[in-house]
Formats: C-alpha cells, sequence, structure tokens
C-alpha cells in the first residue's frame, strides 16, 4: 500500500495526487497537521513539510523528485517527455508554478484565507492578500499566451506541468480566486483537465470552516 501524508488544499501535495492518480496508483491518504510538528512527523520527513509519500518502506520527501520518481518508476502514461528539449520546458514551467506562481499568488491568497486560520497563525494579511489578486491576473494572462500557441501548457501533450499549475489553481478556485472569465485558454484548458478521472479526489475534498463554493466540483464551472 502506496500512503501520502498530505494537507488538503496544499498544491504540492495535490501535484502528487494528480500524479498517483492518473498512473492509477492505488494510495491511502492521510491528513497530516504538520505545523504541529509531532515528533512520528518529523521522523518522517525533519524539513517538516509534505507532502511525505511511504511506498515499499521507503519514505520520499519534496513534491518535485516525489513525481519524478514515480513517473520514472510507473511509466504509462508518461508525463515527463524523453525529449531534452520538451522535458526542459516542462521542467521551467513546475519551477515557474512552484516558485515564482506560488510566491507570488498561492502565498499571498490561500495561506492568507484558510492556512493561517487553520494553523492559529493570525489574521489574514490584507495587504498581501491584494497583491496575490493583483498578481494572479498576470499570470492567468501568461497561461492564456502559452495555451494560444500549444494544446497544453507545456505543448502537444499533457505533461506534470499541467498538474503542477492545475494544483495550485484548484487550491484557489476552492477559495473562489480565480477569475475564470479573464481568459478563456484558460478555462477551456482548466475544463479539460478538471473533468479527468485523476481529478476526483481533488474535487471531493472538504476542509473544515470552509466551504467549496457551488461551481468548485462542477464540471461545467
Amino acid at each position: 500500500m502506496i500512503r501520502l501524508y498530505h494537507s488538503p488544499l496544499s498544491p504540492f501535495c495535490r501535484k502528487v495526487r494528480l500524479v498517483l492518480a492518473e498512473k492509477r496508483l492505488e494510495v491511502e491518504l492521510v491528513e497530516e497537521r504538520y505545523w504541529e510538528k509531532s515528533v512520528e512527523f518529523m521522523r518522517r520527513n525533519p524539513a517538516g513539510k509534505v507532502p511525505v509519500l511511504r511506498i515499499d518502506n521507503r519514505t520520499l520527501t519534496e513534491s518535485a523528485p516525489i513525481c519524478e520518481y514515480l513517473d520514472e518508476r510507473y511509466g504509462d502514461p508518461k508525463l515527463i517527455p524523453s525529449n531534452i528539449d520538451a522535458r526542459y520546458e516542462v521542467r521551467r514551467l513546475i519551477a515557474w508554478f512552484d516558485d515564482k506562481f506560488h510566491n507570488e499568488v498561492t502565498s499571498n491568497l490561500l495561506y492568507e484565507r484558510v492556512n493561517k486560520k487553520l494553523t492559529g497563525a493570525g489574521y489574514p494579511d490584507s495587504t498581501r492578500i491584494k497583491a496575490g489578486s493583483k498578481a494572479i491576473k498576470y499570470h492567468l494572462d501568461y497561461m492564456g499566451w502559452l495555451l494560444d500557441q500549444r494544446r497544453w501548457l507545456a505543448g502537444d501533450h499533457m505533461t506534470l506541468a499541467d498538474f503542477a499549475a492545475a494544483a495550485h489553481l484548484s487550491s484557489l478556485d476552492y477559495i473562489s480566486d480565480v477569475d475564470w472569465n479573464r481568459n478563456g485558454n484558460v478555462r477551456e484548458w482548466y475544463a479539460k483537465i478538471k473533468s479527468r478521472p485523476a481529478f476526483r479526489s481533488l474535487l471531493a475534498d472538504q476542509v473544515p470552516s470552509f466551504p467549496p463554493p457551488p461551481h468548485y466540483a462542477d464540471l461545467d464551472f
């Protein structure tokens, strides 16, 4: 049995969940209150972060290497291309979302609105929320520009780059922080990826005190 220690709205955990589901791997999800830094959890990952994957008596940490490990070990379907140029573009976009998008958008919106309350870290910072609301417009426009030229974010085929982007956007969509009317290309792309069987688990998530909006699990928005 594969076991994933996760937090439901964490985009990094969601990315790993999408890969596991796309590979049709059975997994036990264990919700982890990582901010409490329990002794048992810190033994699993001294960095004190989720996701943490237990597989074949091995403990894997950090979402990027976990996803690459799963893609190399369970090849079908491949989410990272074999072509060196295509592989570079996938990794570039993963870094874009897990670094730039995360720092400019996810941390300013999701973490301020939800994580602070869940972890007891204080009240939301309105300045950061305004910054995140402004920054997401730029990112949606950039995605729309990419999708003007490609079927998927990194090229003609769905890749791990699409899952990285969808993981962040789905977390933000849970709190109604994505304007899907801003760009038709992005809306169409998200509708495609949202309708995949791999997305079902994410759409069923429920976080106490934070009910999702009605459109969150609606495949037609």
